[in-house]
This record gives C-alpha cells, structure tokens and sequence, in this order.
C-alpha cells in the first residue's frame, strides 16, 4: 500500500488545492480512503485531517469503506421509489446475505442507495459497476444472480 500512497502524491506538488484530485486518485487506486492513508495526505498537504474528512463526506464520490468488486447501486428517486425500489433493495440485500452500506466477506458485492440514477422512464432501476439495469422486478433478482458454490456470482450477461 506504501508503494502506491508514495506513487500518488509524487505526482502532487503537496498544495491544499490538490487535495480533490488526491482524494480522486486514491479513491480509483484503493476503491475507498483508508484511514491511515488520510492521515499521510493530511501531512502531505498540510490540511488538517477533520478538514479532509469534510471534504471527503461532502461528496458522494468518496467512500471511507472498501466496496465490493461488484458495486450495487439501487435508485431510490421518486419514480424508482413509486414502482418499488425499496422491495428490490431488501430482495438484493437477502439474496446477497448483506446490508445496504456492506460488503460480502469475500469481498465480491456491496450494496448502496442513491437518490437517483438519472434513469426515471426505466425505474426501478439499479447499477452494477457501472452497467445499468432497468424495470427490475423481485423475480429478476434470481435471474440477475446465481449461486455457485453457495456464494452469489454475477450472470454472465450482467458482465
């Protein structure tokens, strides 16, 4: 991890303004921000560590735990909520085993709201990596998933 952290802010001069696209390129490299990492940017660039935890929290973009190589994205917006987000949310969180704002033990899946995807004419809809699903009912869930080995994998025609 030390190798990587070195490489990133050797490509900075350490000023306060390059404190976004830091935080950009540790998110692309790490998948979230390490704590211990957050303290090394904080004496890179001389912003006191509460200040990069604001700045971090104010944007969506960042995450403070690791996700899942398969990120889920359930819309909950009004016209997702209206046709049933919630129910697909709880469906995809039972039949993964997890809670929204987790990550399977393996590693392999995590799960979160957001209040829109953009996509309204094709709600309910959901986003994994960054491949978007539309008019997803309960029993596409089963469908969306298979189990192998009793761990949940990805159908091949999700990938």
């Amino acid at each position: 991890m030390e190798k990587r952290i070195s490489k990133i802010l050797s490509s900075y001069p350490g000023d306060r303004s390059d404190l976004i696209p830091i935080l950009q390129d540790i998110q692309s490299n790490f998948g979230y921000l390490p704590e211990e990492i957050l303290k090394e940017v904080s004496s890179f660039t001389r912003v006191p560590e509460s200040e990069i935890y604001g700045v971090a929290s104010f944007y969506s973009q960042f995450s403070f735990t690791p996700k899942g190589k398969n990120h889920i994205m359930v819309c909950t917006g009004t016209a997702c909520h209206v046709k049933g987000a919630d129910q697909i949310k709880e469906g995809i969180e039972r039949h993964l085993g997890i809670e929204e704002g987790r990550v399977t033990p393996d590693l392999e899946y995590s799960i979160e709201s957001v209040g829109c995807l953009g996509c309204c004419a094709l709600a309910p809809c959901a986003t994994v990596n960054d491949e978007i699903k539309s008019n997803i009912t309960l029993k596409d869930i089963k469908k969306i998933f298979r189990r192998r080995k009793g761990k949940p994998h990805l159908k091949t025609i999700f990938n």
